[in-house]
């Protein structure tokens, strides 16, 4: 049986051998059967608070709404299970049309409302949904090379914790969205701006798990060493939780939350490397498990002040519904990247 890898596929054998054994996945992870059940029971809600959204926002992408809900109800499709395909179009091209009518103010440098993240957001959307490069996200892209390249990083425009308020969020999408969607006539400036953006991530230290999340996922996508991705990696896997879970913050008395523990797995999979059969990925599976609710929903309350008019989006929890189906879509995410993925699909 192969050892599994922690945080980089480029690791020395005899390194991977000494520090991966603890991670190995015990007897005691959550049953296979029931993960792809959770997952199912999750989907409708999240189908459900997308369309709601679109609806009453009518021109607005969100990326609580739209963009994490089409990320989770993709990689749900890419494990063999059954989604709504028109949906998720539907969902795909709302976005494109949110980001081509603003397609002269990124030209410009301007944006749109929410800024970096909404737009980062935006072209993940994009790219998750199969999105292919046109005219409107080579504009993004110029937008994420114009925008604060007086700093050597991104920052949001508003502090809505935990998921508008990071440094490492905003730099992370904005990152994605040059290397994906940035065109051949821009690759001089997007290497500079990539070089730069590595050393201020290289230097600067993470506050709380939404900073170190995105902070593994930005040096993933700058291209680091697998040495400082170790690092970030076992920061992470550090400030596990006994329940199997992860906070929003560093405060012992803060609870290991849908929202945190969701976010930390993806991250930890996708740009760590660290296999869905590790015992601490299944103890962070077991965690979701225990805490979604009958009705297929995850229950995080919100840490942010509200500032838009209050609407219903068709996802529960009320005036937590925002965070809510952006942990429950971050919480599907992760259960489902635990599952195999069907021969036919690979």
């Amino acid at each position: 049986m192969p050892v599994p890898r922690l945080c980089s596929r480029l690791l020395p054998a005899l390194f991977m051998l000494l520090v991966f054994a603890a991670h190995v996945r015990g007897e005691g992870g959550p049953d296979p059967e029931a993960v792809k059940a959770a997952v199912i029971k999750a989907l409708p809600l999240l189908e459900a608070g997308a369309k709601g959204s679109m609806e009453q926002r009518k021109q607005c992408f969100t990326c609580h709404n739209q963009g994490l809900p089409v990320m989770a109800l993709v990689t749900a499709r890419k494990r063999g299970i059954a989604v709504d395909d028109g949906h998720i179009q539907t969902q795909v091209e709302f976005t494109a049309r949110f980001l081509g009518k603003n397609k002269q103010k990124y030209l410009e440098g301007k944006g749109q409302g929410g800024q970096v993240d909404t737009a980062g957001y935006a072209l993940w959307t994009l790219d998750n949904g199969g999105w292919k490069p046109d005219e409107t996200t080579a504009a993004v892209a110029e937008y994420f090379l114009q925008f604060q390249n007086n700093s050597d990083h991104w920052s949001p425009n508003s502090r809505r914790p935990p998921t508008e308020q990071s440094l490492f969020t905003s730099s992370f999408v904005a990152l994605r969205g040059l290397k994906v969607f940035g065109i051949e006539a821009q690759k001089s400036r997007i290497d500079a701006r990539f070089e730069q953006v590595r050393a201020w991530l290289l230097k600067t230290a993470p506050q709380e798990t939404e900073d170190r999340v995105f902070r593994l996922r930005a040096l993933q996508i700058a291209g680091v060493s697998e040495e400082n991705l170790r690092q970030a990696c076992d920061d992470l896997l550090g400030r596990q939780r006994p329940d199997g879970g992860w906070s929003q913050l560093d405060d012992p008395s803060s609870q290991s939350d849908a929202y945190a523990t969701g976010t930390v797995l993806a991250a930890l999979h996708q740009a760590g490397g660290v296999p869905t059969s590790a015992t601490d990925y299944q103890r962070g599976l077991a965690f979701l498990l225990s805490t979604q609710l009958e009705d297929g929903s995850w229950h995080v309350v919100s840490r942010s002040k509200p500032f838009q008019e209050y609407f219903e989006s068709g996802y529960p929890h009320g005036k937590d519904q925002f965070i809510s189906i952006a942990a429950a879509s971050w919480a599907t995410t992760a259960l489902a990247l635990s599952l195999p993925v069907p021969a036919a699909a690979e």
